[in-house]
């Protein structure tokens, strides 16, 4: 059986967030995880606007497809 429980680790103490379904002895595995700040890059910031003038649609996008004219 494989549980998962989320704990911390400080001062070479690991403290889980909540109590293991089984009082037995069992195998651990520890993965060490790094802290989510909630930003992918905290020093680099997305400006609005930034693919302006870079991306453009044909005129006839909404247009049915030739391709498609046996299908209708």
């Amino acid at each position: 059986m494989l549980t998962a429980i989320k704990g911390t680790y400080e001062n070479g103490q690991i403290t889980l967030a909540e109590k293991p379904i089984s009082n037995q002895k069992m195998n651990v595995i520890v993965t060490f995880l790094e802290e989510d700040t909630g930003k992918k890059n905290p020093n680099k910031s997305r400006k609005a606007g930034g693919l302006s003038g870079k991306v453009w649609m044909s005129e006839d996008f909404n247009e049915p497809l030739d391709d498609l004219k046996d299908y209708m």
